[in-house]
């Protein structure tokens, strides 16, 4: 997974410095490799500090702020992708003249064509990075005219990038820009900022835009303008940010991921509650015909990471809801698999964020195809959102942790409304199996609750379990899905190696990985095949593997006959076993991780959103 940048600006009548690392904290999950700010002061001039670390080495160095004074700046949180981690690779850019200063998120394709093109004009660069092309661009074509400038620089420019520039011959303004990464900007009164995500500024204002592709912005204390490409004003609907701050924060846990993993019963009563009504799935915001529903070809589900798991739970749970044909695709591959895509084939685009670069880049190929997009998101205004035909937010709020948990929960909660909402139509699901599902749907976020108050005995398997140096996930149906996720889990936030399996392919060359004393974690919740499963269980204990199995409470002591250890959740209707299978999984994962002490929030190496091929 590669991660996209942390930006923030920041424009007002208070010294900016304070306010810059403040933001930067909230986004110091997108990339943690380095930090760094740029901040004018007329008597000062532009100073620019940064530091190879984490945000904490930077704040320590200008003592929180305190040290570098100024009213207007950027900041930036790395993850490093052209150039290692280094204090001189880090951002904020400066020009060689040292007038320009430059924040990035994205990557710069042609970077090196235009290094080798500067450099051939004398320009020396000081760093190994594709941002810094940008800074010495601007200084190149300077003419006096700000925005002029940046108007020939990003024509010069391809890829994708969300942009912070500040000139000392111009420091009453912010000048930002974005193709293909996410730029908010956040409007206030005698201030105005520029941001990667909402987090970075709910502290200091609720009200914001969303900049589209191609957009240049100008903010000043006071005021704040929206240009095209040709630099033709545009008018910005406002946003309002209704969140509270309090969700952005740990809020007395140890990590975030604790936290978030805690918040799934709220989170899916507060997605799936408002859209049930007198027992009937109601989708206001869905605008699927009931005729296009019948003569729909087959659903094609787009997503990366977490995201195609659930959409890899959603082809079981679709298929059988609405008996219409499900391929699961991931996004980065999709645009090269050649896909057969017609305007009679939904399109469900799953995205936490919104914003990640590849399935962006799937869902406007599938558009291009003529395929209807429906969007599952959790950032409202996200580009996957705003660009959809269609979109159903999920209610997570915001999540700050790398490894994601109740995103993943509230997709599956989506997934299952809209298979429900779309069999109704469809009449392919019966009026008894219908009031039966949705009334256990409407159960899960307390059954959850149940498996929470277990956790205990799930802490206690990890402490047996934590040195284990390669573990197996095992599973049929339904539960191959879960344990799809399961395995990412942890090997994200723990560096276990893990795979997942369907069970059923242990004997096409996976059970030789099987010794004495190899975990394996077996999903066994699917009651249909429970037998197989636990058949897939006894061969792998033959060749000496330790066994944590997963199942429901009704099989839950013919289980415990044959596996070295057991999970177990409430039973819930078979569709529905994901949403409560997860949650052991990414527990499991978040105590194996803090035995093994790794940084659980911000594993090595990940940040929470990829918006760069």
């Amino acid at each position: 997974m590669i991660p996209m940048c942390g930006i923030v600006g920041y424009i007002g009548r208070e010294e900016a410095a304070p306010i810059l690392l403040d933001g930067l904290s909230r986004l110091e999950y997108r990339g943690y490799d380095s930090a760094g700010i740029a901040v004018y002061d007329p008597r000062e001039g532009l100073q620019v500090v940064k530091a190879k670390g984490r945000l904490q080495v930077l704040s320590d160095i200008v003592e929180g702020g305190k040290t570098v004074h100024g009213a207007m700046g950027l900041g930036h949180t790395r993850w490093a992708t052209h150039g290692e981690p280094s204090d001189v690779n880090s951002h904020p850019h400066v020009s060689e003249d040292g007038v320009f200063a430059v924040v990035h998120n994205g990557i710069i394709e042609n970077y090196v064509e235009l290094r080798e093109f500067l450099q051939e004009e004398g320009i020396v660069f000081a760093s190994q990075t594709d941002t810094e092309v940008v800074a010495q661009l601007l200084e190149y074509y300077y003419d006096g005219n700000i925005l002029d400038t940046v108007v020939k620089v990003l024509g010069r420019i391809q890829g994708a990038y969300a942009l912070g520039i500040v000139c000392a011959d111009c420091p009453d303004r912010i000048i930002a820009a974005r193709k293909d990464s996410p730029l908010i900007l956040g409007l206030g009164k005698d201030f105005h900022f520029l941001a990667s995500d909402v987090t970075a500024v709910i502290k200091y204002t609720r009200d914001v835009y969303y900049l589209d592709d191609g957009e240049i912005a100008e903010l000043t204390a006071d005021d704040l303008w929206v240009y095209d490409a040709y630099l033709r004003p545009v008018q910005k609907e406002q946003h309002h940010v209704d969140w509270e701050i309090s969700a952005a924060e740990k809020g007395g846990y140890e990590h975030f991921m604790a936290k978030e993993i805690m918040e799934q019963p709220k989170a899916i009563r507060d997605t799936v509650f408002p859209r049930i009504q007198e027992g009937r799935v109601v989708l206001d915001d869905l605008k699927l015909e009931a005729d296009y529903l019948r003569g729909m070809d087959k659903i094609y589900v787009i997503a990366c990471g977490s995201s195609y798991h659930v959409g890899m739970a959603a082809k079981y749970t679709l298929e059988r809801l609405l008996r219409k044909p499900v391929e699961v695709t991931l996004a980065s591959e999709f645009r090269y698999c050649d896909p057969i895509v017609s305007e009679k084939t939904l399109c469900l685009v799953i995205s936490q964020s919104g914003e990640t670069i590849d399935t962006l880049a799937a869902m406007r190929e599938a558009r291009r195809l003529g395929g209807r997009l429906l969007a599952i998101v959790n950032v409202v205004g996200s580009t996957i959102a705003r660009e959809a035909d269609d979109v159903i937010y999920t209610w997570a709020g915001p999540e700050i942790a790398v490894a994601t948990t109740k995103a993943y929960s509230t997709q599956l909660a989506v997934v299952y409304l809209i298979g429900l909402y779309c069999a109704e139509v469809l009449g392919t699901v019966t009026r008894e199996e219908y009031d039966a599902i949705v009334s256990e749907l409407l159960l899960i976020p307390t059954k959850i609750e149940t498996i929470l108050e277990r956790r205990e005995i799930i802490q206690y398997y990890a402490s047996i379990y934590f040195n284990h140096p390669s573990v197996f996930f095992i599973g049929r149906n339904i539960d191959y899905a879960v344990g799809l996720e399961g395995s990412l889990k942890l090997k994200e936030i723990s560096y276990i190696h893990s795979e997942a399996y369907a069970a059923g392919e242990l004997k096409h060359g996976t059970i030789s990985l099987i010794e004495n004393g190899t975990l394996v974690v077996a999903l066994a919740s699917y009651s249909k095949l429970f037998e197989k499963l636990m058949s897939n269980v006894v061969e792998v204990k033959s060749r000496g593997a330790d066994v944590l199995g997963v199942t429901t409470d009704s099989l839950g002591d013919e289980m415990k006959k044959t596996v070295d250890a057991a999970i177990l959740v409430p039973d819930t209707h078979p569709m529905l076993l994901p949403s409560l299978d997860v949650v052991p999984m990414q527990l499991f994962a978040y105590y194996v991780a803090l035995m093994r002490g790794c940084d659980i929030d911000k594993p090595r190496n990940l940040a929470k959103s990829v918006t760069v091929e």
